[in-house]
């Protein structure tokens, strides 16, 4: 679709642009995981809202914005290929504006994590490090179908989950809290890389090596099925072990949903990767939720 000479024209960015820039519908998984830890904590939240609203909110719009403003700028020769119209390769974000703006809310990222006390701002580091580990140059995890995922769900579920935890209990969570959450972040391997199928032709042609482009759009959706689910088998057997039947029956039962999701998709992996992503995610997060329950009777 060819560019308007308004948009070639334009010195400063389109307000709705920048606002699909940080891809609200991103934000979800990091702020529910971070609730996910300020159950599994334990304490009494009375007096500490303002720690639990903050914390969403840094785990969302902002480090989670900041992230996917970067991924942005730095795959914009990708997504002239995948998707043009994205704000950047379409001129709605001219020059160097993406690239300010990720930058400006990093810095307003380790600004807000402070707030959290020393638990919060040392995730928070980690948080934007990581963001910038996986899409800039010399570094660029993303190019590869293990690291760049593994990635992106640690830093999506675990590292959210772990500080909603460590900031509400203001001190290290549980052993029990963080196997759980690694082990939720672990499965979101699966999610990130079916997330890669729709950029599948722009990573081939540049040389990202995602799942979907190294194995194949059928292999890479079993592979990222059973990554998701054995970490899930896991926290059931833990739950069991930690004498939580109702809640491993809730976490199984989420599970058992996911696997009929699973296979819809696997009929058309390529098509139908974005449909579970809207589907099964759901089930897996809220699987999520009844392990944070659980463990807040242990802590």
């Amino acid at each position: 679709m060819p560019v308007s000479s308004e948009i070639q024209s334009r010195a400063l960015p389109d307000p709705a642009a920048m606002v699909t820039l940080i891809k609200p519908v991103t934000w979800f998984p990091p702020m529910w995981a971070y609730l996910c830890g300020a159950v599994a904590a334990g304490v009494d939240p009375a007096g500490q809202w303002g720690l639990v609203v903050l914390g969403v909110l840094l785990a969302g719009p902002i480090v989670c914005g900041m992230s996917q403003a970067a991924n942005d700028w730095c795959d914009r020769h990708v997504d002239a290929i995948n998707e043009p119209n994205r704000p950047i390769p379409s001129g709605r974000i001219p020059g160097r504006w993406g690239l300010w703006i990720a930058l400006a809310m990093s810095g307003l990222s380790l600004l807000i994590g402070w707030q959290l006390g020393p638990w919060g701002f040392g995730a928070t580091v980690f948080g934007v490090l990581a963001a910038w580990a996986y899409s800039a140059e010399p570094l660029r995890l993303k190019r590869s179908g293990i690291l760049g995922p593994g990635l992106v769900g640690l830093s999506y579920e675990t590292l959210p989950w772990f500080t909603g935890a460590a900031v509400l209990a203001s001190g290290a969570p549980a052993v029990e809290v963080v196997i759980i959450a690694v082990l939720y972040g672990l499965g979101a391997h699966g999610i990130m890389t079916l997330n890669d199928f729709k950029a599948l032709e722009g990573d081939r042609q540049t040389g990202v090596n995602s799942l979907p482009v190294t194995l194949g759009p059928e292999r890479a959706a079993r592979v990222a099925c059973w990554v998701m689910a054995v970490p899930q088998v896991a926290v059931v057997a833990l739950l069991l072990l930690w004498d939580r039947p109702f809640h491993a029956l809730g976490v199984f039962a989420v599970l058992i949903g996911q696997g009929f999701a699973m296979r819809v998709m696997l009929r058309d992996p390529k098509e139908r990767a974005p449909w579970y992503n809207g589907t099964g995610v759901l089930l897996y997060v809220s699987g999520m939720m009844i392990a944070a329950f659980a463990l807040r009777g242990l802590t």
